[in-house]
C-alpha cells in the first residue's frame, strides 16, 4: 500500500499534468500555462488548494487574490480555509476608496489597488497563479505593508524559475515549478 506522502505526490503530479502549455500565446515567444483543465477537475483542484495552503494553515485571517487567475485560486483557498477573500485589482476596478501601488513592467507600468478598509494587523495569505518576474507580487506586498496589514506568506500555483521572480518577492511557497 502506498504511503500517504506517495499518494499526495501522485495526486499533485496528476493535477500538474492537467496544466496545458500553449506556445506563442498571447504573442510569439510566450509559452502560456492554461490552468483551466486543472480548475475543471474537482479532485485536482482540491489537491492543489491543499498544497497551496499546507504551510500556512491557521496563520491567516483573510486570503488576498491577485487579478485575475489568482482570484480563482484565492476564492477556493478562502472557502477551504474558512476565511474571507480580498481582491487585489488592476487600477480603476474598485468602487470604494482604495490604496494603490504602481510598479514597473518589462513593457511599461501598472498599478494595483485594494480597498483600504482592512484593519491594521490583519494577517493575509497572498495567492496568485504564476510567479514570473515578481513585480505584481512585490507590489502587493508593498501595498499591504502601507496599510499596516501583515502578509504572512505568498503562495503561487507555479513558478517560472528562469524569470527571477523569487529574487524580487522573497520567500514564496510554490506548488509547481515550470
Amino acid at each position: 500500500m502506498p504511503s500517504a506522502s506517495a499518494s499526495a505526490d501522485a495526486a499533485l503530479a496528476a493535477a500538474e499534468s492537467l496544466i496545458r502549455e500553449i506556445p506563442d500565446y498571447p504573442e510569439p515567444g510566450i509559452l502560456f500555462r492554461d490552468i483551466t483543465p486543472l480548475l475543471a477537475d474537482a479532485a485536482a483542484l482540491r489537491t492543489t488548494i491543499d498544497a497551496l495552503t499546507a504551510p500556512f494553515t491557521g496563520t491567516f485571517d483573510v486570503v488576498a487574490g491577485v487579478e485575475a487567475r489568482g482570484f480563482l485560486l484565492a476564492g477556493a483557498v478562502a472557502i477551504a480555509s474558512g476565511v474571507g477573500l480580498v481582491p487585489v485589482r488592476k487600477a480603476g476596478k474598485l468602487p470604494r476608496p482604495a490604496a494603490s501601488v504602481s510598479y514597473a513592467l518589462e513593457y511599461g507600468q501598472a498599478t494595483i489597488e485594494v480597498h483600504d478598509d482592512l484593519a491594521p494587523g490583519t494577517r493575509v495569505l497572498l495567492v496568485d497563479d504564476v510567479l514570473a518576474t515578481g513585480g505584481t507580487l512585490a507590489a502587493a506586498h508593498e501595498l499591504f505593508a502601507a496599510l499596516g496589514v501583515v502578509v504572512i506568506g505568498t503562495a503561487v500555483l507555479m513558478e517560472l524559475e528562469g524569470l527571477g521572480g523569487r529574487a524580487v518577492v522573497g520567500e514564496v511557497h510554490t506548488v509547481f515549478v515550470g
